[in-house]
This record gives C-alpha cells, sequence and structure tokens, in this order.
C-alpha cells in the first residue's frame, strides 16, 4: 500500500507468501474455519509466526521502511483473537461509477476499482467495509474506534489475492491488519482510507502503534 509499487507489491507478496505459508502447512487438509476453531493455541502460535517473519523482514530487507534496523526491537500489536477472524459476505457493486480515486498522503492520487462491500457483524452492530480492487490484490483499508489511539491515526490494512475470495464470501482476519510504511519513513506515501470505510466497533486486533504498545 505504497506509492512506490514496486515496493508497494513486494511488501504485498510477502504478506500473501506468509499467508500462503500458513494456510498450506497448517488449515488446507480438514478445512480453514473448522480446524482454526478448533486449534486457537495453532492458530495464535502461526499469528507470531508470521509476526516474526515480519519483524525479520524489516530489519534486515533493502526495502525495508525501517531507517535505523540496528535498534528495531519489532512491531507492536494486540494479542491474537479469533473474535476478530470475521467472514463477511459481499455484495458486489454493481453501479457503473466503479471507478474510485483514492488520495494518498503526499497529496497524489491513484485509481481504484470499487469491488464490492465486505458485510459483517462485530460486537452486536452491523458492519460494512468497501474493498478496492488494483490489478489482482484486494484492498482493505480502514479505520475504526481504536484509530488515533491505540492505533495508527491514518487507519490501518489488509489484502488479500482476488483468489481468496470464494462464493462472494472472504475472511477478514484483523489480527493481520497493519500499518503502511509512511508511519516509519515520512518519505512513504500511502493510501487513505475512504471516509465510508469507519467502523462503529473497536478492533482490538492487528498492529498497534510503538507509543500505545508502552503505555
Amino acid at each position: 500500500m505504497f506509492k512506490n509499487k514496486v515496493i508497494r507489491y513486494s511488501t504485498i507478496a510477502m504478506f500473501i507468501a506468509v499467508l500462503a505459508y500458513f494456510v498450506i502447512e497448517n488449515f488446507t487438509k480438514s478445512g480453514n474455519d473448522d480446524l482454526i476453531a478448533a486449534n486457537p493455541e495453532q492458530y495464535n502460535a502461526k499469528i507470531l509466526e508470521e509476526r516474526a517473519a515480519k519483524d525479520e523482514q524489516f530489519k534486515t530487507a533493502d526495502d525495508s521502511p525501517i531507517a535505523d534496523k540496528e535498534s528495531f526491537h519489532g512491531l507492536h500489536y494486540f494479542k491474537p483473537n479469533l473474535k476478530y477472524r470475521i467472514k463477511a459476505n459481499i455484495s458486489p457493486y454493481t453501479s457503473e461509477d466503479k471507478e474510485l480515486v483514492i488520495k494518498y498522503t503526499d497529496g497524489t492520487t491513484e485509481k481504484y476499482e470499487k469491488y464490492g462491500y465486505a458485510n459483517f457483524t462485530i460486537d452486536g452492530r452491523a458492519q460494512k467495509l468497501l474493498l478496492l480492487k488494483n490489478e489482482s490484490v484486494i484492498s482493505v483499508l480502514f479505520r475504526d474506534e481504536t484509530t488515533g489511539k491505540e492505533t495508527y491515526g491514518g487507519g490501518r490494512y489488509l489484502d488479500y489475492p482476488v483468489s481468496e475470495i470464494k462464493n462472494n464470501v472472504i475472511v477478514l482476519d484483523f489480527n493481520k491488519a497493519y500499518n503502511p510504511y509512511c508511519v516509519y519513513q515520512p518519505t512513504y506515501a500511502c493510501p487513505v482510507p475512504p471516509a465510508e470505510n469507519t467502523l462503529t466497533a473497536a478492533i482490538y486486533a492487528g498492529e498497534v502503534t510503538e507509543t500505545s504498545a508502552h503505555e
């Protein structure tokens, strides 16, 4: 999710590769949802493995947004919580105005396609998020009631390959919600979530700010 597309897609590819390993190694044989529900400790362990892999990538990769890698000791997160792994039904976007211009933090813009709305319930309240498609990637750009408090004020992201969507259903795993690179390096430009993608619930899952982690 960065204006530099080479870095943006290499980073998304890294997330998807880790996700693919996670699924293939643990959940494809018996069915994802049933197996995860039966093995929450295993799910939590794999989430922590993914986070450790991302820390290593941030600490060693040439395209890492971390300027001072020597003092980098890892990102900060809420504890994994299966409550925030949510199956959402998608209402495909069928109107003709599918093109959406998304603003970036440096004032530039980029065109995305309105793919559809992910509809789900959390804490007893109905929610929906506009899914945006850019080439073969579905982007979920969102804010929630933790935004600007425990989490980054500009919002957080989730990314999925289009192939992850089956029968107009997507699993939104907010335990994987991440901050854009501009949080760590102001020279990056990152997309701003659409105003409508502001949830009326607190998503206590995924990445938090360093300040919040040390409070």
